[in-house]
C-alpha cells in the first residue's frame, strides 16, 4: 500500500466518527472538486454501472470503478470538507478524479432509493454491529468457512502462520516459505496478484529480520535465493502495478546492507554478482557493480571487469541496418554491464566505445552524442549526431533530429538546423512536429515564413492523401491535421472552415462543437447530434452513457438557441432509431428525471 493511501485510511477513520457525508456530496459539490471535463467523464463511468462494491463504515465511503484497471475509491468527512483518495495514476496525484465522481453519484442514487424503500438494505456499520455481538468461536468459524471457500484468503492465512513458525527456525525454513510464497502453481490474474505479492513480501520479511538479528552471511545468501525465485515466477504474474518490480528492488536493497555487514570475499562477490546480472531477466544486477564498487574494491572490481571484458568479446559488432538472430537478452544483459563498468571508470571514450558495438538503431547514435555531450565535448556530439542522420536519413529518431538541430543552432548554422526540421514535419506531418518547426523558426525568428509554408505543405498533404485509394480498415483522409494546426493557434474560425470543408476526426468535432457553441450555439447542435449516431454505433455500455452525455448538451444549446421546443422530438428519433438497445433506453430515461 502506498504512503498516501496508507494515510489516507488513517486519516478516513480517525475523522468518521459523528460526521457525515449528506451535506457534502451534491452533483454541484463533485462538479466543483473535479472540474467539467472530469465531471462528465465521471458521470458517464457511473451511467454505465462501473461503479460496484460500494459500501460505508464509519462514515467513511469506499467502492471499485472500472476503467482501464478496477480502482479503489475512498470519500470521507474531514473537518466540514470531503476528503477523497483513488488508487488511479490520476487520484496518486491528489487530484479528484472521474472515479471520485463516479462513486459520489452512485452514492447519492443509492441515498435516494434507500428514502423509497419501507426496510433499506444493510449497511457496513450494521454489520460491523452485527459481529461485535458474535461470540469468538462463531466469527473463527465464519473465517475457516470463508478461507476454505476463497483461496487467496486461505493462502493469506497459511502464510500468516508459516511466517510466525520461520521465525523460530533456521535459514533452511526461511528457504522453504519463499518457495511457499513465491510458487504460481499456474497464472496468476490481476485480481490475485496484490494478494500474491503480499504473501511473498511476508517471506522476505524474514529476511530482513534475519539482517537485523546479525546473521548478514545468510540474509545475502537467501536474498540471492529469493531473487532467483521471484525472476523466475514473474512472468506467470499479471503485475500490471508494478508491485512484483518493487519486491525484487526490495531484495536488490537487502542484499546491498547484507554484503556491506558480511564483507564476504571480493572476488567471490564479484564473481557472484556478475552471475546474476548475467542472468536476470528483469535487468536486476545488471548495473550493480556500481552500487557495490565500495563493497568489492580494488580487487573485486579487477575480477569483474575481467569477467565482463572475456563476455563482451565474444559479442559481434553491430551496423546500421544489420539484424542479428543472437538472442536480444543476452545481449542487452552484457551491454548494460559494460557501460556501467564505463560509469565507475568515468571515462566517456570507454562508454562510447561500449555503445558504438550496436549501431544498428538510430537511437544509440543519440545517446553517445547525449554522453559526448554531458562530458562537455561538444564538437564530438556534434560529429556523432551527424552520423546517426547519415546512417538512418529516412525514418531517423525524432530526438536525434531534435538534438542535430539545437546542436546546430548553437553553433549557428541555422540553415541545416531548419532543413532537418522540415524533413521531420513532411515526412510524418503532424501536430507535434509542426511544433517542433515553430520551436526552431522563432530560434531565428522567421516563423511568419515558415508557418506558411507548412499550411501550404499541410494542405497539399491532405489532398494527397484523399487521392490515394484506401484500405476498407483505413479511415477516409479528411483535413484533420489543418484543424488541430488551428484549433493549437486558437484561430477557431479557420479550424471550424477546415473542418466543414474537408472533414475531421470526431474527437476534433466534439472540440469544435465545445468551443463554437459557447457563442453559436445553433451551429454545435448538428455536430453533436451526428457524433450521437456515431457513438451509439459502438454498441456497449459506455458508448452508451458517452451518447447520453451528448444528449445532454444537445438539450442545453437548444434552451439557449431558443429552439428548445424542437428537443422532445429529437430525443424521440434517437429511440425510435436504437429502441432495441434496452441499456441504451434506461439510460434515456434517467436523463429525463
Amino acid at each position: 500500500m502506498s504512503e498516501r493511501n496508507s494515510e489516507t485510511r488513517r486519516v478516513g477513520e480517525a475523522a468518521s466518527g459523528g460526521s457525515s457525508l449528506a451535506p457534502l456530496i451534491g452533483q454541484s459539490s463533485l462538479r466543483e472538486l473535479a472540474g467539467a471535463r472530469s465531471f462528465e467523464r465521471g458521470e458517464r463511468y457511473f451511467l454505465a454501472g462501473r461503479v460496484g462494491s460500494l459500501a460505508e463504515y464509519k462514515g467513511a465511503l469506499t467502492a471499485s470503478v472500472q476503467g482501464k484497471e478496477r480502482y479503489t475509491v475512498r470519500l470521507w468527512p474531514e473537518d466540514g470538507r470531503l476528503e477523497y483518495s483513488c488508487t488511479c495514476p490520476v487520484g496518486q496525484g491528489y487530484a479528484f478524479c472521474k472515479h471520485c465522481v463516479a462513486v459520489g453519484l452512485a452514492w447519492l442514487e443509492a441515498q435516494q432509493e434507500r428514502g423509497n424503500v419501507v426496510s433499506p438494505p444493510p449497511t457496513m456499520d450494521d454489520v460491523h454491529t452485527h459481529l461485535e455481538g458474535l461470540d469468538s468461536s462463531v466469527l473463527v468459524d465464519m473465517l475457516m468457512a470463508h478461507a476454505l471457500e476463497n483461496e487467496h484468503f486461505r493462502e493469506r492465512l497459511l502464510m500468516r502462520v508459516a511466517v510466525e513458525r520461520a521465525k523460530t527456525v533456521g535459514g533452511e525454513a526461511i528457504r522453504q516459505l519463499i518457495d511457499d510464497a513465491v510458487r504460481v502453481g499456474g497464472y496468476v490474474d490481476y485480481g490475485g496478484a496484490r494478494d500474491y505479492v503480499r504473501n511473498v513480501d511476508d517471506a522476505i520479511d524474514l529476511i530482513d529480520d534475519l539482517l537485523r538479528q546479525g546473521h548478514a552471511a545468510e540474509a545475502m545468501d537467501l536474498s540471492e535465493y529469493a531473487f532467483k525465485a521471484l525472476e523466475k515466477a514473474i512472468e506467470h504474474v499479471d503485475d500490471s502495478d508494478g508491485y512484483l518490480g518493487l519486491t525484487l528492488e526490495r531484495i536488490e536493497g537487502l542484499h546491498l546492507a547484507a554484503c556491506k555487514r558480511a564483507k564476504p570475499d571480493p572476488e567471490a562477490l564479484a564473481e557472484r554478482l556478475f552471475g546474476l546480472g548475467l542472468s536476470a531477466d528483469y535487468g536486476g544486477f545488471s548495473g550493480a557493480v556500481e552500487r557495490y564498487a565500495d563493497v568489492l574494491g580494488a580487487n573485486g572490481l579487477a575480477r569483474y571487469r575481467a569477467l565482463a571484458e572475456e563476455a563482451w568479446s565474444r559479442v559481434p559488432e553491430l551496423g546500421p541496418g544489420d539484424n542479428t538472430h543472437e538472442e536480444w537478452l543476452s545481449r542487452h544483459r552484457i551491454t548494460t554491464i559494460m557501460e556501467a563498468l564505463a560509469r565507475v571508470s568515468g571515462d566517456v571514450a570507454e562508454l562510447i566505445a561500449v555503445k558504438s558495438r550496436d549501431l544498428s538503431r538510430p537511437y544509440v547514435f543519440l545517446e553517445i552524442a547525449e554522453a559526448c555531450k554531458a562530458a562537455r565535448k561538444r564538437k564530438l556530439a556534434l560529429e556523432w549526431a551527424e552520423r546517426g542522420v547519415r546512417a538512418f536519413p529516412e525514418q531517423s529518431d525524432r530526438k536525434l533530429r531534435e538534438f542535430l538541430a539545437n546542436e546546430y543552432h548553437r553553433v549557428r548554422r541555422y540553415d541545416e538546423a531548419m532543413a532537418l526540421m522540415w524533413t521531420e514535419y513532411t515526412e510524418n506531418p503532424c501536430l507535434e512536429r509542426y511544433k517542433g518547426l515553430k520551436k526552431h523558426a522563432n530560434r531565428i525568428k522567421d516563423w511568419p515564413a515558415w508557418r506558411e509554408q507548412a499550411i501550404a505543405y499541410a494542405r497539399e498533404y491532405a489532398t494527397k492523401e484523399k487521392s490515394k485509394k484506401r484500405r476498407p480498415w483505413e479511415p477516409d483522409a479528411d483535413h484533420s491535421l489543418l484543424v488541430e494546426i488551428f484549433l493549437w493557434e486558437k484561430d477557431v474560425g479557420n479550424a471550424w472552415q477546415e473542418a466543414n470543408s474537408g472533414g475531421c476526426r470526431d474527437v476534433l468535432w466534439g472540440q469544435l462543437a465545445e468551443i463554437r457553441g459557447k457563442d453559436h450555439p445553433a451551429d454545435a447542435i448538428p455536430v453533436y447530434q451526428r457524433l450521437v449516431d456515431a457513438t451509439v454505433a459502438r454498441k456497449n455500455n459506455s458508448a452508451y452513457a458517452e451518447a447520453v452525455a451528448l444528449i445532454r448538451k444537445i438539450r442545453d444549446l437548444m434552451v439557449r438557441a431558443g429552439c428548445s421546443d424542437q428537443f422532445p422530438a429529437y430525443l424521440e428519433t434517437v429511440r425510435a432509431a436504437h429502441k432495441p438497445k434496452r441499456n441504451l433506453m434506461k439510460l434515456l430515461n434517467r436523463l429525463e428525471k
